[in-house]
């Protein structure tokens, strides 16, 4: 068992959104441990400083990750605190998920000036994103919509919309109800509408995999349902070697042992998307199955056209 008044160091972002949910990480981990102290490190990450340009074009894996989990292997930090969605489906060596604790609403919303719902946008209207999976989506809802290249953080994001220089954005309903910034959402997107990210609104506490100390402390705010359903998420995007800016979605839940789960895949045209269901007991076999019934359906093709 870990001691009795350890220090652990916690590495972040250094958004607001990002120190709100190593807040969040913080009052877990002092809540099952009341003698613990945490000491907070807020890290600049390549994605935070290259905002020039859209996320795909500057690398979009690792992008804001990879500073933490250098931090990580230097041991500056003990945890990183992480959106789970901006994680690399492959595990960086050295480096474990010790706890996936909570998850906010996974579904994406629409910030409109004047609170339009999307329907209600004028054709040809601007709307900010700059997920290959939302571009897709869109699309596939309004095709004659301009679709541009967003940036910044989520505050940012929404002050570019109210300022008009888009008449709208796309983002994770997550990170607006974080921030107290929900009254800014015009319309919720249904899953039918605009599928999330996988793990997207789940946090993820990444730590060495030979901290047993540590492993020991996490796992006491680890929620294995939650864990089943977002691995069974990325699995689907694991098997078929999309980095997390491809346009792949996935959403899972898990109950009572049964784990349900819809995912699709989409081309950058927004036109017939791949769209698959199915239910099981295992989330690797069943993001396996899933994803291997999108290769069948041609998804391979078009996630290479996706670059």
């Amino acid at each position: 068992m870990a001691s009795a008044d350890p220090i652990l160091r916690l590495g972040c972002r250094s958004s607001d959104l990002a120190q709100r949910q190593a807040r969040q990480v913080t009052e877990a981990l002092l809540g099952a441990w009341p003698g613990l102290k945490v000491d907070l490190g807020v890290f600049t990450t390549s994605g935070d400083r290259q905002l020039d340009q859209p996320l795909p074009d500057i690398g979009g894996k690792g992008v804001f990750t990879a500073e933490l989990e250098n931090a990580l292997h230097s041991r500056q930090i003990d945890i990183a605190v992480h959106s789970l969605k901006d994680l690399p489906t492959q595990e960086a060596p050295g480096l474990k998920l010790g706890a996936i604790p909570f998850r906010q609403d996974a579904r994406d919303v629409l910030v409109a000036a004047g609170k339009l719902e999307l329907a209600e946008l004028p054709p040809g209207a601007v709307v900010g994103t700059s997920s290959l999976r939302r571009r897709a989506q869109l699309l596939h809802l309004r095709p004659d919509l301009t679709i541009r290249s967003i940036r910044g953080n989520v505050e940012t994001r929404v002050r570019k919309v109210l300022s008009g220089e888009y008449d709208a954005a796309v983002l994770a309903a997550a990170g607006l109800l974080r921030l107290n910034l929900g009254h800014h959402i015009s319309s919720w997107f249904s899953l039918d509408q605009m599928m999330p990210a996988p793990g997207q609104g789940a946090l993820a506490v990444q730590q060495r995999s030979d901290d047993p100390e540590v492993s020991d402390r996490l796992a006491a705010i680890d929620q294995p349902e939650l864990r089943r359903a977002v691995e069974a998420e990325r699995t689907f995007l694991r098997r078929l070697e999309a980095g997390c800016s491809a346009p792949v979605g996935a959403w899972a839940t898990d109950e009572n042992g049964t784990i349900a789960m819809q995912a699709a895949v989409f081309p950058l045209n927004g036109a017939n998307p791949i769209r698959l269901s199915a239910t099981g007991a295992d989330p690797i076999d069943l993001g396996v199955e899933l994803a291997e019934a999108a290769l069948l359906q041609g998804a391979g093709a078009m996630l290479s056209h996706a670059g």
